[in-house]
């Protein structure tokens, strides 16, 4: 969800879509204007942030990476609840990738926010000569479903930027709910020890362990996240700052 305060606009967006597809290579180049010719595969999620200025408000993308793999699926929800956005992406390659789209949107349209801002990106824009889903095969199906539609690469950036400025430009200016759902980054300080110091009543699927590591590709500190069931607090919503601070 979005939630805002003196036109400072917070919103969780969700990235989702086929292994390959591009999902990270988007976030890297929207985030830090950079492109990995081999990027390593997700490994259940990774976290992103971003703030643009709008016409009428400082937008700040709160962003999850979500892992293509289907072994990660069930994780799927904890990352889309509550979302204020989502860009599905597909690679304009693959077939299956666009089908695995599609599907991605059918779980949405299900189970996701209703006012959630849906987004169809078909990436890898950049190699044409290897197109097997057309631009308007693409676009009559995101008309089809109220989603919108970009076609980019992460590779050349390519209407990378325009996305997310489109997404911000059209979310919601709303107050927050009282008890929103899903993963809202609020800083609450007791929320922050570890598990080990809470009550546990209640079970969801999440995230077991935040891994700290350097990555040979960014030669940065990243977070990985391995997925299980654990038994959670049923007080804390505040997902992502609960997985950060371990």
């Amino acid at each position: 969800m979005a939630t805002m305060g003196n036109n400072n606009l917070n919103a969780k967006l969700v990235l989702l879509g086929d292994m390959g597809a591009g999902k990270s290579s988007l976030v890297l180049r929207f985030v830090k204007g950079q492109f990995i010719e081999f990027q390593e595969s997700t490994i259940g999620a990774a976290f992103f942030s971003q703030t643009l200025a709008v016409s009428d408000a400082t937008v700040k993308f709160e962003i999850w990476d979500t892992a293509g793999q289907e072994r990660y699926h069930s994780l799927a929800p904890m990352y889309y609840r509550g979302a204020a956005a989502a860009i599905i992406v597909y690679d304009i390659t693959s077939t299956d990738s666009f089908a695995k789209a599609k599907k991605w949107v059918q779980e949405l349209q299900k189970q996701g926010n209703p006012n959630m801002v849906m987004t169809l990106a078909g990436n890898k824009a950049d190699l044409e000569d290897k197109r097997k889903v057309t631009t308007e095969e693409a676009r009559v199906y995101a008309e089809e479903n109220g989603l919108f539609f970009m076609e980019t690469s992460a590779k050349t950036a390519i209407n990378v930027n325009d996305i997310f400025h489109e997404i911000a430009k059209r979310l919601p200016r709303a107050q927050p709910a009282q008890n929103p759902a899903g993963m809202v980054l609020v800083d609450r300080a007791g929320e922050r020890s570890r598990a080990a110091g809470f009550s546990y009543s209640n079970s969801i699927d999440c995230l077991r362990v935040v891994r700290r590591g350097l990555s040979s590709f960014h030669g940065e500190t990243v977070r990985r996240f391995d997925a299980n069931i654990r038994k959670v607090d049923p007080y804390v919503t505040d997902w992502s700052t609960f997985f950060l601070a371990l």
